[in-house]
């Protein structure tokens, strides 16, 4: 093997990259922009106001109303916006407020009343964005909840619940209901109203029923990765494999410009094999991805806090991925027509690889069967395998999977474009 002209080969290759402008804004500069972006939208930016946008229509105006409002605008993962009806239908209607909150007048009272009786109950009024559905279930989750512990509070402590229980009395006399379970209830709930409570707050706070648990939130990652989830490190790993694989594919079709331009013939001429020159350019292919994937996540530590629990881990994980990237561009040129039409079949083969891979949308959304058929995708595995010696936390160990299944689609590419570029020499 004339190893002198293999690694001029892949040196040229090195300078022709480098100094195409062009080529390091779209592989370079454009993942770090979109990661940047994908990355705040998915949750990396600050906390602050960045709630689900909720209108209040409050035409319930009562103590306990007020507190349903107050309770619902301390929530932290909304921003309450007070509106009237006809402002808060057309916020929604435009997309300016994911859900409109209608807090019909009377409601805490008519609530009350319905715990312990057959009326029928009141209801909130909820308008909300057809676009979001799962936004109106979370915002229905944290509604119930300052619901139950306003009413319930004013039921059992609030000079509301008082008046309603007597009155709920009354109507069993009344009304002459045989219901001794319903009555004792009733009567105990009078007595509890009525005894004297010992403030150990020195406020006013209201007595009565609270919610009966909390929850303490713990979001698990391994080594230093403190934070845990860090959407910026999945963006910046999505949108670079997603780039660097658009790099492979601009290989590819520079090596069929080559046959067609006869410039490939006469490298053949020189005194190196067909097999020297395929691999010299995925060597400097891969050598190319590697510095890139590298670069992108420098930026993505530097300035968007991303941190690598386990440097080996991804090294390896970048090596894997540029071998893979190589293969793939590899496998283009040998198996090209022209360089018309296998451009736009990569590129579409691309956008199916990264959208399976879940570059795009973390691939834990994704139905349960997807899931399943995306674990033969290529970037399926390097996607996982970047997060894991990131925000996961994991070290060398967990990477070594993901490696191995890059390196086996690289080897399995490589030789099927090796076989492609000989039968056709031949």
């Amino acid at each position: 093997m004339n190893t002198t002209a293999f690694f001029a080969l892949v040196r040229k290759d090195l300078i022709l990259y480098i100094s195409d402008r062009r080529a390091l804004l779209m592989h370079l500069v454009l993942p770090i922009v979109i990661a940047a972006f994908f990355g705040s939208v998915f949750g990396g930016g600050s906390a602050k106001g960045g709630g689900i946008d909720v209108a209040l229509v409050q035409q319930d105006t009562s103590d306990a109303g007020n507190r349903i409002a107050a309770g619902l605008a301390a929530d932290p993962n909304l921003h309450v916006t007070p509106m009237d009806l006809a402002h808060a239908r057309d916020a929604v209607r435009k997309g300016s407020q994911a859900v409109a909150i209608v807090l019909p007048a009377g409601f805490a009272e008519a609530a009350g009343t319905a715990m312990f009786s057959n009326q029928d109950k009141p209801a909130i009024g909820l308008l909300y964005d057809p676009s979001q559905p799962a936004v109106l279930a979370m915002v229905k989750g944290m509604l119930t909840q300052q619901v139950m512990q306003v009413v319930s509070s004013e039921m059992f402590g609030g000079p509301m619940g008082r008046k309603l229980t007597d009155r709920s009395l009354q109507r069993l006399d009344a009304e002459h209901v045989d219901d001794p379970a319903l009555r004792d209830m009733l009567v105990a709930v009078r007595k509890y109203e009525a005894q004297p409570r010992k403030e150990n707050t020195g406020g006013d706070a209201p007595h009565g029923l609270a919610m009966p648990f909390t929850t303490h939130d713990e979001g698990l990652a391994s080594g230093p990765v403190a934070q845990g989830y860090n959407p910026y490190a999945h963006s910046f790993a999505g949108m670079g494999v997603q780039f660097i694989l658009f790099m492979g594919v601009n290989m590819g079709i520079g090596m069929l410009l080559t046959r067609r331009s006869g410039v490939w013939d006469r490298l053949l001429a020189a005194p190196v094999t067909l097999t020297q020159v395929v691999l010299a350019r995925g060597v400097s292919a891969a050598i190319i991805a590697f510095c890139l994937l590298c670069a992108i996540f420098v930026v993505a530590a530097l300035g968007f806090h991303v941190q690598v629990s386990s440097v080996p881990g991804f090294i390896l994980m970048a090596a894997g991925f540029g071998a893979l990237t190589a293969a793939f561009g590899l496998l283009i040129a040998a198996f090209g027509k022209t360089p018309e039409a296998a451009r736009g079949i990569a590129m579409f083969a691309t956008l199916i690889l990264v959208m399976l891979g879940g570059a795009w949308v973390p691939s834990f959304m994704f139905p349960a069967w997807v899931q399943q058929v995306t674990l033969v995708v290529p970037t399926r595995w390097a996607i996982a395998g970047l997060d894991d010696v990131t925000w996961r936390g994991l070290g060398l160990p967990a990477a070594l999977p993901a490696v191995a299944v890059l390196l086996g689609f690289a080897l399995l590419f490589t030789v099927a474009a090796v076989w492609r570029f000989r039968r056709e020499q031949a």
